[in-house]
């Protein structure tokens, strides 16, 4: 039912933590951010090449989720219920939701999560722990999701921090159209497009996939990702080459 309800433009919320009860939302604006219009600062560049923090992709997705439910700074309540954190939990071991993890001197301070189908990502939450950790977070998120070929990342709610990094406001209506767009647009690719939403073929480049009309899963795209700073010498400095990326294409 959740699957069913984001192929069709509606997500959850609850009321508080301990709410058992979640209602579909439809909101009549909608946050998205163009995969080709990701701002990234001089600052957060600067960050990405020093690489200060180590960014992985669905080490631990429970905690972060855990973490974006948790309290707020500014002392607001949370939408992610105990329901709905286990929902999320069970879609991850199906391989339909994945997190993206920021870590520092082995301590997890920041990261973000959604659920990813076909080409699209809908991104449920993010949070931070250390400045400029779930910038960086959304910035290894945008260049996975565009080497793994996604067409539309969902960013549901306008917030002066998305605003930032580039992301824009469109109406529920052109939401629904560009989304069916981006369902159809690996329509075709039959079992092996199934597998790849997935998660199921992280070492298969992306390149591949574009070619067979099939999308990868975020896993699959942060993997290709590592294997192309890899092969560009940079190896020991993915976030190096994340920043050189976002550079080129500005």
């Amino acid at each position: 039912m959740l699957l069913m309800a984001y192929r069709t433009g509606l997500f959850p919320m609850a009321d508080s933590r301990d709410d058992t009860e979640i209602f579909w939302v439809e909101p009549r604006r909608r946050a998205i951010l163009p995969l080709d219009g990701f701002h990234c600062s001089r600052s957060l560049a600067k960050i990405l090449r020093k690489g200060v923090f180590e960014v992985t992709c669905n080490a631990a997705f429970a905690a972060v989720i855990r973490e974006c439910a948790g309290p707020r700074r500014d002392a607001g309540g949370t939408w992610i219920s105990d329901r709905i954190e286990r929902t999320y939990l069970d879609l991850h071991e199906e391989g339909a939701a994945h997190s993206i993890e920021c870590w520092h001197r082995g301590q997890l301070v920041g990261g973000l999560y959604g659920v990813g189908f076909d080409a699209v990502f809908c991104g449920e939450s993010m949070f931070s722990r250390m400045p400029n950790a779930s910038k960086v977070a959304l910035a290894w998120l945008v260049a996975a999701l565009k080497r793994a070929g996604a067409r539309l990342l969902d960013c549901q709610f306008m917030t002066e921090h998305l605003a930032t990094m580039g992301a824009v406001e469109i109406s529920q209506a052109e939401y629904v159209e560009r989304l069916v767009a981006a369902q159809r647009s690996t329509e075709g690719a039959g079992a092996g497009a199934a597998a790849l939403g997935a998660g199921l073929a992280e070492g298969l480049a992306a390149g591949d996939a574009e070619a067979s009309g099939a999308a990868l899963s975020l896993p699959a795209g942060f993997a290709a990702l590592l294997g192309d700073a890899a092969a560009a010498g940079l190896s020991s400095s993915p976030g190096n080459f994340i920043a050189q990326s976002f550079t080129q294409t500005s």
